[in-house]
């Protein structure tokens, strides 16, 4: 098995090859960077003894260290046994439990890279209490997580647990499950590379228009579908369960690792498989009541683009500018600025524009033909219990600046090194700016 690479990567590229910052905060590049990681869906069965259909106080700690095998993992039905589920596992970067069965969604994530912008989300819709796999009786939904594999090279990272049973009400509220997700995911992850894996509950011989419908709303690929039968979706009809050939092409189970790229991070899935041999006690007998599944994905930055860490803090809606750009150069920049940085528009030479943000008092920067935005600096500062952008400061080629706000100690200069510039931005905001990367591209 081929693990742990994405580790070594790591190691052996960061002298010369990720992107890094200097302490002023001007941005080093590399023209390209590869890597790959490893990871793992697992739905661990760790509802109390009297509800579970597996051994978890003795299977937990024996699932634990081979959690290590992974780079990133999600585990499901993380209930009541989660200190020993997390004792053995070496990731330095693990969400916090939510809480028991009946209190927590059972969903956590542990990974080998720095993990960020935790969120919780409870699915909308939920069917039965003591009967229709009783999901009412505990908050199920999905996490949001967002993992670093570079400096600005973020991949987004989705857990689900969906709602259980093939009765009518659980068909319907599986069905708003996914939608739930899928709308989540088009607004939080615009632009970025994102995973999901994690018990669906579905399968494609009984909801293929509703997996079709997710993966065409989100460009995504199924992994299984891609790797293992070729591209080519099961049919609505009979359950495919082949226990002679379980990572053969008609084995499906429910637990799904979807994906896509971004114009910043191309990924290739370069294997998959259910792990029938890994998870099993002195006996051979899975330590849970289902089998966990894994892939290993190969990534490479783009040589023409680049993204900064982001600056600020975490209120306000996700925006990303990467998919949006136009094929025009920015002709013009408008700041809304008060006591704060409200917002900015670009504007482009073939007349289109690209807002972020709310308004205040505005100020425009007019660029010529051969002028481009070469650096920004920010100033963050505290508000309503959250940092947002207090500051910010535009300067082209031509030394032309704009700029507005209210400057503060904490700041950060983005410069766009010699051949390159910034064309665009990626952060938070609400009524303000909330938060603020740039996009770099090559001139």
């Amino acid at each position: 098995m081929k693990f742990r690479l994405g580790k070594l990567f790591l190691a052996s590229m960061a002298l010369s090859l990720l992107l890094g910052y200097l302490p002023q905060g001007k941005a080093v590049y590399a023209s390209s960077a590869t890597g790959s990681f490893s990871v793992l869906s697992y739905n661990v069965g760790g509802l109390p003894w009297i509800l579970s259909s597996s051994d978890p106080a003795t299977n937990t700690p024996l699932i634990s260290p081979l959690l290590n095998l992974y780079d990133i993992v999600n585990v499901q039905e993380d209930f009541n046994y989660h200190a020993a589920l997390y004792a053995g596992a070496n990731h330095p970067y693990k969400t916090p439990t939510s809480g028991g069965a009946g209190i927590g969604s059972g969903l956590n994530t542990l990974s080998v890279y720095p993990m960020s912008d935790l969120k919780r989300v409870t699915w909308n819709q939920r069917y039965g209490i003591f009967d229709s796999g009783s999901d009412q009786l505990t908050p199920k939904g999905f996490t949001a997580t967002r993992h670093k594999l570079a400096e600005g090279a973020y991949l987004d990272i989705y857990n689900l647990h969906a709602d259980a049973d093939v009765d009518p009400g659980s068909m319907a509220a599986r069905a708003d499950n996914i939608r739930q997700l899928y709308a989540y995911i088009n607004q939080y992850s615009d632009g970025n590379a994102v995973l999901v894996f994690g018990d669906t509950n579905t399968r494609y011989t009984r909801e293929r228009p509703l997996l079709d419908e997710m993966l065409t709303a989100t460009g995504m690929t199924d992994v299984w579908v891609e790797l293992v039968r070729n591209g080519n979706a099961p049919a609505l009809g009979t359950a495919l369960i082949d226990p002679a050939d379980m990572n053969g092409p008609n084995n499906e189970v429910v637990d799904k690792i979807f994906y896509r790229s971004s114009p910043l991070i191309q990924l290739e899935a370069i294997s998959y498989r259910l792990e029938d041999t890994v998870f099993v006690d002195a006996n051979g007998k899975q330590l849970s009541d289902h089998y966990p599944i894994s892939a290993e994905f190969e990534y490479t930055l783009s040589a023409d683009l680049a993204m900064s860490d982001p600056f600020g803090g975490t209120g306000g809606t996700p925006f990303n500018q990467l998919t949006h750009l136009p094929n025009a150069k920015i002709s013009s920049i408008t700041l809304q600025s008060g006591a704060r940085v409200d917002g900015f528009t670009l504007g482009f030479a073939n007349n289109t524009s690209l807002s972020v943000g709310g308004s205040a008092n505005a100020s425009t920067l007019v660029l010529d033909n051969d002028e481009y935005i070469t650096s920004v600096t920010l100033n963050k500062a505290e508000r309503n219990g959250s940092d947002r952008i207090f500051y910010a400061r535009f300067e082209t080629n031509k030394g032309k600046s704009l700029s507005g706000g209210t400057a503060k100690p904490s700041a950060v200069t983005f410069t766009a090194p010699a051949g390159w510039y910034i064309a665009g931005f990626y952060g938070n905001a609400g009524a303000e700016l909330d938060r603020l990367g740039v996009i770099y591209k090559k001139l």
